[in-house]
């Protein structure tokens, strides 16, 4: 009993770090997006909307990585997880801990936003034309992109997220040394948001269906997702799949080529994400 009670303990600590984190990041990505937005450039741009994500990214990691590792993405957890476990470990669990912290998150934020949306839009909340608001809350496929092409853009900017992350993981755990390390995962977060970012780089399926689920019952209707054809599935399977690719080959281009080989344990500990982001 002791031991069932201490573990029960545990999980709910990583469920509760893992709903606050994303929690705190949808906050901040909405908030970054709809100043943009609503201004029409003038409090906003490309710049202050990626730099406020990749902030309040920073701060999310700070907030739970002490107790759940700070994955915020099921992408992420998928990579990090163990699969003879997942169906009884914490996959489940920060899964559903990341989706409903961004369902909060986004509706918190509609609140704290609601007097500028309304202003904005004149009380009519849009999915596409001149005064949309519905890309606030999650990315919207560009008319020009077509089906395949944005699962490609998902499934490879994901795929390059994951060997990143693994890349540093893999790194701090086979150095002795106790300096801090690099702070990476805002670095790649960036570095796709700039290079790839130009079809949607949202890469995150908590992140977008969450809040797109909520603006459906906030006033946005059901168009969000039948919007592009009804391509919001490629936001929500596209990052998964990518998840996948990107473990497969890090494993097959860097792991198994290391001279002293990664113990997959090491790597894939709920707090090695933890570790590397917030040793600056």
């Amino acid at each position: 009993m002791n031991t069932w009670k201490a573990m029960f303990r545990e999980l709910t600590k990583e469920f509760m770090a893992e709903f606050l984190g994303v929690f705190i990041l949808i906050l901040f990505v909405c908030g970054s997006v709809a100043q943009a937005v609503v201004t029409g450039g003038g409090f906003g741009n490309l710049l202050t909307f990626n730099t406020g994500i990749n902030l309040g990214l920073m701060l999310s990691v700070y907030v739970a990585g002490e107790v759940s590792g700070a994955h915020l993405n099921p992408a992420v957890t998928l990579a990090h997880g163990d699969p003879e476990e997942a169906a009884t470990d914490e996959v489940p669990l920060y899964v559903a801990a990341q989706f409903l912290g961004a369902f909060a998150g986004a509706s918190v934020f509609y609140g704290l936003y609601y007097d500028v949306l309304v202003a904005y839009t004149n009380g009519v909340f849009a999915v596409t034309g001149a005064n949309a608001t519905a890309h606030i809350f999650a990315s919207c496929p560009s008319e020009y992109t077509s089906v395949l092409n944005g699962f490609l853009n998902q499934v490879i900017g994901t795929a390059a997220l994951i060997v990143g992350i693994l890349a540093f993981i893999g790194e701090n755990n086979n150095s002795q040394s106790k300096r801090p390390a690099t702070s990476g995962h805002q670095l790649i977060i960036i570095a796709i948001a700039v290079s790839m970012g130009l079809n949607s780089y949202t890469l995150n399926p908590a992140q977008d269906l969450s809040p797109q689920l909520f603006a459906a019952v906030a006033g946005w209707g059901l168009y969000v997702f039948r919007a592009g054809d009804y391509e919001f599935w490629i936001q929500l399977t596209g990052p998964m799949v990518g998840a996948a690719l990107g473990d497969g080959i890090y494993a097959l281009f860097i792991e198994w080529n290391h001279t002293e080989p990664v113990i997959r344990e090491q790597r894939t500990t709920s707090r090695t994400l933890f570790e590397m982001i917030t040793m600056i």
